[in-house]
């Protein structure tokens, strides 16, 4: 039978490719919700809606009353962590409330988290990291979330299960975590100065062991969980299946873009990039690059979050391979594999 998907987020890199994913599998029927909106094609259908205001909310979805699969993957930044609690529960509530009442055959809620649920972002954590690992002080939105949805499943018809994956790789423009575009510009911007590559991060966070998670492979992995009726109600840590550390990786990259690779050299891209938006520009018409925004191809604050990590970032899968989960992905050819994919797209030189 065919399954109707809410896909909440669905222009983040996260959302777009879980929106692919569920395309090609040909038995869906997609509708994208997002501020921006998008155009429909095939199978799915995209609605702008700002999820911060309740009503508008309930009016734009109050005819979605054949959903059976809500997968949530939006999210609000702000510069606190306590600041991100209000708005990012309040789109989730405001998205359930809206659609559970009028989809009486709504079977399933997916949550896409991540590893603050852990406190990797506050500081070195237990690792591997566990899905049973016992709770860090607060605040923290992605626990509030999933204890909002645990308390409102009780007596529903439906279930719901967390995804939990590391850092995130994808194509995809205009999103503030995108860490794949973050090292193909400020490679592309390197090149076009003549200067080698260099990480930029802290030298612990350069030897530290880290993972990554395809956006591809995550995408595979949310709907599994959604539609394996023995994950209900569970929780998965999803990876690539590997782990490296950027002192091996950053050669290979580096190579990609026919770059000498220097000695680190610790620098906020926050600053050390706020000046370059001119040149973007002009690289833009000097490669006949499809045009782009700076704004949409910089996400500068997260690489310097990304690349102060000077502790081991990594998670134990093994819960997801004993459920029957087992796609793998080889971070390097990821990365390489999504750097040709934005040079063929005209995004990059």
């Amino acid at each position: 039978m065919r399954k109707t998907a809410v896909v909440v987020g669905a222009r983040g890199v996260i959302g777009g490719n879980l929106v692919e994913h569920l395309v090609q599998s040909g038995d869906w029927d997609v509708i994208g919700l997002s501020r921006r909106g998008g155009e429909d094609h095939g199978v799915v259908r995209h609605r702008s809606v700002d999820l911060l205001d309740r009503e508008q909310t309930r009016e734009r979805l109050a005819d979605l009353d054949g959903v059976t699969h809500l997968f949530y993957a939006a999210y609000q930044d702000r510069p606190r962590w306590a600041e991100l609690v209000a708005p990012n529960l309040a789109m989730l509530t405001n998205v359930v409330d809206a659609i559970e009442p009028v989809s009486p055959g709504l079977q399933h809620i997916s949550l896409m988290q991540g590893y603050k649920v852990y406190g990797a972002h506050l500081g070195p954590f237990a690792t591997p990291a566990r899905e049973d690992d016992p709770p860090h002080m607060p605040p923290e939105f992605n626990v509030d979330q999933q204890a909002f949805l645990e308390a409102r499943q009780v007596g529903a018809g439906w279930t719901w299960s967390a995804i939990r994956p590391s850092v995130v790789a994808g194509v995809g423009l205009g999103n503030p975590m995108n860490l794949a575009m973050v090292i193909a510009v400020y490679a592309s911007i390197s090149k076009q100065l003549g200067v080698p590559l260099r990480f930029p991060g802290s030298p612990g966070a350069y030897h530290s062991l880290i993972e990554m998670t395809d956006a591809g492979l995550l995408a595979e992995a949310t709907v599994w969980a959604a539609t394996d009726p023995a994950s209900a109600n569970q929780a998965y840590n999803i990876t690539n299946g590997d782990l490296f550390r950027w002192s091996a990786m950053w050669p290979r990259i580096a190579a990609f873009f026919d770059l000498p690779v220097a000695p680190p050299l610790t620098m906020s891209l926050t600053e050390v990039m706020a000046d370059k938006a001119v040149l973007w520009e002009q690289m833009v018409r000097q490669h006949d690059l499809v045009p782009t925004t700076y704004e949409e191809v910089s996400s500068w604050a997260f690489g310097d979050f990304v690349f102060r990590w000077d502790y081991d970032v990594i998670a134990d899968t093994s819960k997801s391979r004993r459920a029957g989960f087992h796609a793998y992905v080889q971070t390097d050819a990821m990365f390489l594999s999504i750097f040709q994919q934005l040079r063929d797209a005209r995004l990059i030189p």
